[in-house]
C-alpha cells in the first residue's frame, strides 16, 4: 500500500503540472476559437527567457543575488512575453478575424516554429538550469504506518501547490471578472462581440499575455526539474491529451483530465509495464485521449455543440 501511495502521489504532482500546460491552450480556445499548437513553443521560450535573464542580470548589474536575479528574471521575462502577445496580436491574429478555424491553426503553427527559432537565436541552443529555490530533498509521510514511509518529492509538492493557486485564480478571473466575461463573449462570437464593443484586438493581447503567463511558470517549474533543453516543448505535448480529455473549454476540465493522466501513465507504468514491455507511460496519455475522441469528443467537461438545422 505504501508503495501504491507513493506512485498515487507521484502521478497526481505530474498531473497538475500537465494541467498547468494545458492551461494555455484552453485559455486560447475559450477566447478566439483557436487550438493554439505554439503553447509549448511558448513554454520553452519563456523557460529560455527566464534561465538566460538570470545569468545576464547579475553580469549587467554587478549585484550577485539569486533572489535579485530571479525577480528581475522573472519580470524581464514576462515584459517579453506580453511583447510576444501583441505581436501575434498585431501581426498575425489581427489580420486574420473571422477566417476559417483550419487558418488560424496553420498561423499558430507558423508561430511555433518562429519561437522556436528565436528562441535559440536569442537565448541560445545549449541545457541551461533554472534555479528559483525549490526544495530538491525528498520528504517521508507515514512512516509510522508502512515500512520506510512514503516518498514524496519536496520540489513536486511546491510545483502542485503553485498550480493548484493558479488554476484557482485564472478560473475566479474567468466567472468573476468583466474582463473575464468579455474573453467569454469573444470565444462565443467574434463578430457579436465587437458588435456590442468589446475591443477584439485587447481582448486577444490580454488573453495571449495570460497564456504567456502560464506558459512562463509551467516553464520555470520544468526547467526547475529537467533544466531548460529544447525537448521541453516536447513535454509540453503531454498537455494535448489533457485538453482533450477535459474539454477544449473547460478549465476545471484542463485539471481534472491532467490528474486522471498523470496518475494513470503513473500506475500503468508501474503495474502493467512489466507484462507489456514498458513504455506505457509514453503513449497511455494520447490512447486515452483517443478512446474518448471516439466515445465522447467533447470531453468531460467541454461543451457539447449543437448545430440545429
Amino acid at each position: 500500500m505504501g508503495f501504491f501511495l507513493e506512485t498515487l502521489f507521484g502521478g497526481l504532482m505530474a498531473g497538475m503540472l500537465y494541467s498547468l500546460i494545458a492551461l494555455g491552450f484552453v485559455l486560447i480556445f475559450k477566447a478566439s476559437g483557436v487550438f493554439n499548437f505554439a503553447q509549448g513553443a511558448m513554454v520553452l521560450f519563456a523557460a529560455l527567457a527566464m534561465a538566460r535573464f538570470s545569468e545576464w542580470i547579475p553580469q549587467w548589474t554587478g549585484i550577485d543575488s539569486r533572489l535579485f536575479a530571479n525577480v528581475g528574471a522573472f519580470i524581464l521575462a514576462m515584459a517579453v512575453m506580453v511583447v510576444v502577445a501583441w505581436l501575434i496580436e498585431k501581426l498575425v491574429l489581427g489580420k486574420l478575424v473571422n477566417q476559417e478555424g483550419i487558418t488560424l491553426l496553420m498561423a499558430t503553427l507558423g508561430i511555433t516554429y518562429f519561437l522556436d527559432g528565436a528562441g535559440q537565436t536569442i537565448f541560445g541552443s545549449d541545457i541551461y538550469k533554472i534555479d528559483v529555490g525549490l526544495p530538491k530533498d525528498p520528504l517521508f509521510l507515514f512512516e509510522n504506518t508502512f515500512q520506510g514511509g512514503v516518498l514524496i518529492g519536496k520540489e513536486d509538492l511546491y510545483a502542485a501547490g503553485i498550480a493548484a493557486a493558479l488554476v484557482i485564480a485564472l478560473t475566479l478571473f474567468f466567472q468573476k471578472t468583466g474582463t473575464g466575461r468579455a474573453l467569454r463573449a469573444v470565444a462565443d462570437d467574434h463578430q457579436a462581440a465587437q458588435s456590442i464593443g468589446i475591443p477584439l484586438g485587447r481582448i486577444w493581447v490580454i488573453v495571449w499575455s495570460v497564456a504567456g503567463f502560464v506558459a512562463l511558470v509551467a516553464g520555470i517549474i520544468w526547467g526547475s526539474k529537467l533544466g531548460v533543453q529544447f525537448s521541453l516543448s516536447l513535454v509540453a505535448l503531454k498537455a494535448l491529451p489533457v485538453v482533450i480529455l477535459g474539454g477544449l473549454t473547460s478549465v476545471p476540465g484542463a485539471i481534472i483530465g491532467g490528474l486522471i493522466i498523470g496518475v494513470g501513465e503513473k500506475l500503468s507504468e508501474i503495474y502493467l509495464g512489466p507484462m507489456l514491455g514498458g513504455g506505457i507511460e509514453i503513449w497511455f496519455a494520447y490512447v486515452l485521449a483517443l478512446v474518448f475522441l471516439l466515445f465522447r469528443p467533447q470531453g468531460l467537461f467541454g461543451e457539447k455543440i449543437i448545430d440545429r438545422v
